[in-house]
Protein backbone atom coordinates (compact mmCIF):
# COMPACT_ATOMS: atom_id res chain seq x y z
CA UNK A 1 0.00 0.00 0.00
CA UNK A 2 1.35 3.33 -0.79
CA UNK A 3 1.89 6.55 1.58
CA UNK A 4 -0.27 8.71 -0.45
CA UNK A 5 -3.31 5.89 -0.43
CA UNK A 6 -2.99 5.64 3.42
CA UNK A 7 -3.11 9.85 3.81
CA UNK A 8 -6.70 9.42 2.48
CA UNK A 9 -7.46 7.15 5.44
CA UNK A 10 -8.82 8.61 8.76
CA UNK A 11 -7.90 7.45 12.24
CA UNK A 12 -9.60 4.54 12.60
CA UNK A 13 -9.00 3.02 9.30
CA UNK A 14 -5.11 3.94 9.91
CA UNK A 15 -5.38 1.72 13.14
CA UNK A 16 -7.68 -0.79 11.65
CA UNK A 17 -4.84 -1.25 8.95
CA UNK A 18 -2.26 -1.33 11.37
CA UNK A 19 -4.45 -4.00 13.29
CA UNK A 20 -4.59 -6.14 10.27
CA UNK A 21 -1.03 -6.25 8.93
CA UNK A 22 0.23 -6.95 12.57
CA UNK A 23 -2.31 -9.96 12.58
CA UNK A 24 -0.83 -11.22 9.12
CA UNK A 25 2.76 -10.52 10.54
CA UNK A 26 1.86 -12.98 13.38
CA UNK A 27 0.07 -15.54 11.13
CA UNK A 28 3.33 -15.75 8.62
CA UNK A 29 5.77 -15.83 11.65
CA UNK A 30 3.34 -18.77 13.14
CA UNK A 31 3.48 -20.51 9.90
CA UNK A 32 7.19 -20.17 9.46
CA UNK A 33 7.89 -21.34 12.67
CA UNK A 34 5.78 -24.68 11.89
CA UNK A 35 7.30 -24.65 8.40
CA UNK A 36 4.71 -24.07 6.08
CA UNK A 37 5.66 -21.05 5.24
CA UNK A 38 6.16 -20.62 1.34
CA UNK A 39 5.87 -16.55 0.67
CA UNK A 40 9.33 -15.58 2.62
CA UNK A 41 9.42 -12.17 1.05
CA UNK A 42 5.93 -11.18 2.39
CA UNK A 43 8.08 -10.20 5.71
CA UNK A 44 10.20 -7.58 4.69
CA UNK A 45 6.73 -6.25 2.58
CA UNK A 46 4.90 -6.26 5.66
CA UNK A 47 7.60 -4.69 7.98
CA UNK A 48 7.47 -2.21 5.59
CA UNK A 49 3.69 -1.69 5.02
CA UNK A 50 3.72 -1.26 9.53
CA UNK A 51 6.48 1.81 9.35
CA UNK A 52 4.50 3.41 6.60
CA UNK A 53 1.30 3.16 8.76
CA UNK A 54 2.97 4.12 11.61
CA UNK A 55 5.09 7.60 10.15
CA UNK A 56 1.39 8.03 7.78
CA UNK A 57 -0.62 8.63 11.72
CA UNK A 58 2.47 10.10 12.92
CA UNK A 59 2.40 12.38 10.33
CA UNK A 60 -1.37 13.17 10.96
CA UNK A 61 -1.22 13.63 14.79
CA UNK A 62 1.48 16.64 14.04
Amino acid sequence: MKASELRELDAAGLRQRLVELRREQLQMRLSQATGQEARVHRHRQLRRDIARVKTVMREAAS
